[in-house]
């Protein structure tokens, strides 16, 4: 009987001993891998639809991460679609916004209305009743990055009404808006048309500029390219400034006039060759 029993306990020691071992296997694995750098392939994480309780009009959600413990910051990238904008909210650490692409609003309860473009990066102080989202006329896309507090990262709390909404921006070089840039065209015509500058800073060059399906090189392209075939120099020799600036190369430009030649003439071709010549001079 003694004999039994103890081959009886040999037994089981030899038996739990692999899965101890493949016990410890894992936690070790698990270990190292938390220690590896990790890529979230574009495309991975599947879109969703910003909850009707918490936005108004059409927005979508693209996760990017999430918090990794100790870690404590997640983010986003959120899309609003013209008119379409985010409930009041806070959060319990603040929150950063990065504007990816078009023109958007943000407001903190009590201030005006201030207006964000591509490039912007705007900053919520913990607890500030807020909140954000697309210009009318124009949509928005922004990368958020908050940090849970407790594990909680926000609190939602009544919509922004229509009239909230609309309410008159601040006044550009005020207040939290005092960096911002100056609009191309209300410098230019805003004093003698304003309505038409208004059109060309929010919709041409707010959204359709902005908007992230073609780079910025290649509007720049279409446009200098649509320029030469219509034989406007005036137009584009500031079109070809700022292709310049977007990275569009004379090489690429003398190219892009020769291929023209045989589709928009000669006579365009030349002139749009001395109008190149006179810009690049310029550098």
């Amino acid at each position: 009987m003694k004999l039994l029993a103890a081959t009886a306990i040999t037994l089981t020691l030899l038996a739990s001993a692999p899965a101890q071992t493949n016990q410890a296997g894992a936690a070790s694995a698990a270990a190292q891998e938390s220690q590896m750098i990790r890529i979230m392939r574009r495309g991975s994480q599947p879109s969703r639809q910003g909850l009707a309780e918490n936005f108004t009009g059409p927005v979508r959600v693209d996760p990017l991460f999430q918090a990794s413990a100790p870690a404590r910051t997640s983010s986003s990238l959120v899309t609003f679609e013209p008119g379409a904008r985010s409930a009041w909210h806070t959060h319990p650490l603040g929150q950063t916004l990065i504007v990816t692409a078009g023109t958007g609003r943000v407001q903190r309860w009590g201030d005006p209305v201030d207006e964000i473009r591509q490039g912007d990066v705007v900053w919520i102080p913990p607890g500030q009743k807020h909140w954000h989202g697309a210009a009318p006329n124009n949509s928005m896309a922004h990368i958020a990055i908050v940090e849970a507090l407790d594990g909680k990262a926000l609190e939602w709390m009544e919509k922004v009404s229509d009239a909230q909404y609309g309410s008159a921006l601040r006044a550009q070089g005020a207040g939290a808006d005092a960096g911002a840039r100056p609009r191309p065209s209300q410098a230019a015509i805003g004093d003698f048309a304003p309505k038409l500058a208004e059109l060309t800073d929010d919709v041409l060059y707010g959204d359709v500029w902005e908007r992230p399906q073609l780079s910025k090189r290649d509007r720049s392209l279409v446009t200098v390219a649509a320029l030469i075939a219509m034989n406007r120099p005036d137009q584009f020799r500031s079109h070809l400034v700022r292709a310049r600036d977007n990275g569009v190369t004379q090489d690429e430009l003398i190219e892009t006039i020769t291929h023209l030649a045989f589709y928009a003439g000669w006579p365009n071709a030349v002139t749009a060759i001395a109008v190149a010549r006179e810009v690049f001079e310029k550098k």
